[in-house]
């Protein structure tokens, strides 16, 4: 059976209330952790159809729903060794986002790699 629940608010018996559309607004649409070396393995993820290793330190995160543009926001991180890491989380697609990993101007595969999408759903 189907069903919706409509609430304006979200009551914890001791943390307190949130509004419903802060959840809505304010929750990641996409993460995933993933390992980035040898056959690359989703760990875990929300909203993850499928991750593609497109060459070293590049990859690309298959959203299972699409963003309704790509103006969606995106962040992450990784594991390091030493300070000159750079990690590239890009808004590309409304179906996919990219990770590029890169150490010393160099694209690198990680053992560990983090990466959020925040945005509308479509």
């Amino acid at each position: 059976m189907a069903g919706k629940i409509v609430a304006d608010q979200l009551e914890h018996s001791t943390a307190g209330t949130v509004d419903t559309q802060f959840v809505v607004n304010g929750s990641a649409k996409n993460w995933v952790n993933f390992n980035g070396t040898g056959t690359v393995a989703i760990r875990d993820s929300l909203n993850t159809a499928s991750l593609t290793d497109n060459g070293v330190g590049v990859f690309e995160v298959n959203f299972s729903s699409a963003f309704v543009n790509d103006d969606y926001a995106a962040s992450g991180s990784f594991n390091w060794s030493n300070n000159a890491n750079q990690l590239y989380v890009i808004a590309d697609l409304t179906t996919n986002g990219e990770c590029n990993t890169y150490e010393a101007n160099s694209a690198v595969d990680r053992a560990e790699v983090f990466a959020i999408y925040h945005g509308d759903l479509a």
